[in-house]
C-alpha cells in the first residue's frame, strides 16, 4: 500500500486575496502639489558649534593664565624625555635663526610666528630663539605675547619642547624651541 500523497501547498497569492477582500481603501487627502519645492535644510547650530570649539581650542589653559612677566615656561612632548629640557636650559642645542615678537599685535605676532616656524621646519633647524617679551608695559592683563606665544607653541606639531632662555638670550622675556627635523 501506497502512502497518501501530501496536500498540495496553498496558493499564497490566493490565500492574501482571499484575507483582504473585504478591506477598503482610507479615505485621503489630495496628495499635495509637486510643483513645490521643499525648504533648503539649514544647520542652524553647526557654525555655532564650531565657532565655540574654535573659542575653546584658542583659549589658553588654566594653568597659562597664572603666567606672569617674570615666570619660566617649559613645556615638552610626553613622549620625549625630562633631561631634554634641560639640555634646552642649558643652551645645548645650536639656535639657528631667531624671530623678535616685541611691538607686534597679537594677530600679527601669530602670522609672524607661523610663517617664523614653517620656514624654520624647511630649512631643517633643530632650535630656534622667539622672543617674546616679558610684558612689563602690559598693564594689569600681564603679558600679551608671552601667554600668547605659550599657548600657540604647544599647539604646533613640529615643536617638541620649549623652554625659557638663560639671561644672557633674554630671559623670561624669550624661548628656545625645539624642532622635529
Amino acid at each position: 500500500m501506497r502512502p497518501p500523497k501530501p496536500a498540495a501547498p496553498p496558493d499564497d497569492a490566493a490565500a492574501f486575496r482571499e484575507a483582504v477582500k473585504d478591506v477598503r481603501p482610507l479615505a485621503s487627502p489630495p496628495a499635495a502639489s509637486s510643483t513645490r519645492r521643499p525648504p533648503a535644510a539649514r544647520a542652524r547650530f553647526r557654525r555655532l558649534d564650531e565657532r565655540a570649539v574654535l573659542a575653546e581650542s584658542l583659549a589658553p589653559a588654566a594653568e597659562e593664565l597664572a603666567i606672569g612677566s617674570g615666570d619660566e615656561l617649559v613645556f615638552r612632548r610626553a613622549h620625549l624625555p625630562a633631561r631634554l629640557t634641560e639640555r634646552l636650559r642649558r643652551g645645548e642645542f645650536a639656535i639657528g635663526d631667531e624671530i623678535d615678537l616685541h611691538g607686534l599685535s597679537a594677530v600679527a605676532a601669530r602670522a609672524a610666528l607661523r610663517e617664523f616656524l614653517a620656514a624654520a621646519v624647511r630649512r631643517r633647524l633643530g632650535c630656534v630663539r622667539v622672543v617674546h617679551g616679558k610684558g612689563l608695559r602690559s598693564g594689569p592683563a600681564g603679558p600679551v605675547l608671552k601667554h600668547a606665544v605659550n599657548h600657540w607653541l604647544r599647539r604646533v606639531d613640529a615643536v617638541l619642547a620649549f623652554v625659557s632662555a638663560p639671561r644672557r638670550d633674554g630671559g623670561t622675556g624669550a624661548v628656545y624651541v625645539l624642532l622635529a627635523r
